[in-house]
């Protein structure tokens, strides 16, 4: 591996050091039990060296941030930006269990579901489908009520291959 930094022959980004991978590591762990009701997961390194933190509440993010430094009492919380999400992780892929449950072999009200996800900004739920799915009210109205109200959006991305059932 000459010619490649040590960082990189850990796999980790190079700018990425291991004072904010334990930042990292300590809010996740924090987010994913006691504050799951707010965190959105957070992003390591963007900008390089920094955790961005999403949180539904800015007021309970605060106490995320408090429990992760009681947890792990040697991370330096300098790195950290706290921003705010509409929906936490949880509850938006309570939606995606909904409409996994919902759906009838892949399709819903007759157009096939390809794959669903979680878009990065935390603002709701994105369904793939056909043209056709993504043009249709009717099952656009019927995914927002099976998530009760969380903003879905149908998109039809060709580059997306269907598995054969």
């Amino acid at each position: 591996m000459a010619g490649r930094s040590r960082a990189h022959q850990r796999g980790r980004h190079p700018a990425n050091d291991l004072a904010a991978e334990a930042l990292s590591q300590a809010v996740g762990a924090q987010g994913r039990d006691a504050f799951a009701d707010v965190y959105d997961p957070h992003v390591t390194d963007y900008p390089p060296g920094r955790v961005a933190l999403c949180v539904t509440d800015l007021a309970r993010g605060r106490q995320h941030v408090a429990a992760a430094k009681q947890a792990d009492p040697g991370i330096g919380l300098s790195r950290l930006d706290l921003y705010r999400c509409r929906y936490a992780e949880r509850t938006l892929t309570a939606a995606l269990d909904k409409i996994d449950a919902a759906d009838d072999q892949g399709r819903l009200l007759g157009f096939p579901l390809y794959s669903s996800w979680l878009p990065p900004d935390a603002s709701g739920v994105v369904v793939n489908s056909t043209a056709q799915g993504a043009a249709s009210q009717a099952l656009r109205d019927r995914l927002a009520a099976l998530t009760g109200g969380i903003p879905v959006t149908v998109v039809n991305d060709t580059s997306a291959i269907p598995i054969p059932a």
